[in-house]
């Protein structure tokens, strides 16, 4: 494995290429360009905003800020899991041809969404100003929740990279498990919309554990969710640590199944 990681490591240059191509191929033929990493997040939240408030006529306090943080670190977990998925098969012809760290592909991918989430921050930081909600000193966890984040989607990006290659039919599964996800977790619900029965779902749900952490930081000027985050972090290293010890073994039956 000490080797493998080595080989990633010269390989950086080609990494930063795909996280480069990656955010250039997202909107080469729009009109905007990179613009709407800002306001693809603004436009979420104005459509459930208009869903939850004007049509349904619900909705707490603050709830255009409640909105955004979850709509916004919801997008980057369910982009990166998607797009993860899908990144061995994308560069298929490159494994074909050239030995490259399989890896270095959900990898590369993980650190797009990332890029895209900082723009996120910034529409959320517009709409503290905004209702000038004021974040507390436990502003200084942000780093540490963008990294544990980090870790779990490098940990799931990880397992469904590889396992793609072999079952196709998750990428068409995925689409109804994120839906799923979604409903089950506080992205546009306080608590989610799961029966009372169910409620524990949500608690160790991880997207409800991290999403309510921003929240917590960002909106109510109180500590995040420790415990949970840090099973969750000791979970995705672990998770992490044996998919880059399986690569390393496993590699050559991706490209015979390309």
């Amino acid at each position: 494995m000490k080797t493998y990681i080595q080989e990633m490591l010269k390989r950086k240059d080609l990494l930063l290429y795909l996280v480069k191509s990656g955010l250039k191929a997202e909107h080469r033929n729009s009109y905007l360009g990179y613009f709407w990493w800002l306001l693809d997040p603004l436009l979420n939240v104005l459509v459930y905003y208009f869903l939850v408030v004007i049509i349904l006529g619900r909705g707490e306090e603050n709830y255009a800020v409640f909105l955004v943080i979850g709509l916004v670190v919801w997008r980057c977990i369910s982009t990166t899991v998607n797009s993860s998925a899908k990144s061995i098969m994308r560069y298929s012809s490159i494994i074909n041809q050239v030995y490259l760290p399989k890896s270095l592909f959900p990898i590369s991918f993980i650190l797009t969404q990332l890029f895209n989430f900082a723009f996120g921050l910034v529409v959320v930081g517009i709409f503290l100003v905004i209702f000038g909600i004021m974040p507390g000193w436990e502003i200084i966890y942000l780093p540490m929740l963008v990294l544990i984040q980090s870790v779990f989607l490098l940990a799931i990006g990880l397992v469904l990279g590889y396992v793609t290659v072999f079952i196709r039919d998750i990428d068409n599964l995925l689409t109804h498990v994120t839906r799923i996800f979604f409903y089950a977790s506080p992205i546009i619900w306080a608590g989610g919309r799961l029966p009372p029965e169910y409620s524990w779902a949500v608690d160790i749900n991880p997207i409800a554990i991290i999403v309510e952490s921003y929240r917590a930081i960002l909106m109510h000027q109180t500590s995040p969710d420790f415990t949970g985050l840090t099973i969750i972090f000791i979970i995705s290293l672990a998770v992490a640590t044996f998919m880059l010890f399986y690569y390393s073994k496993n590699e050559h039956k991706i490209i015979k199944a390309l």
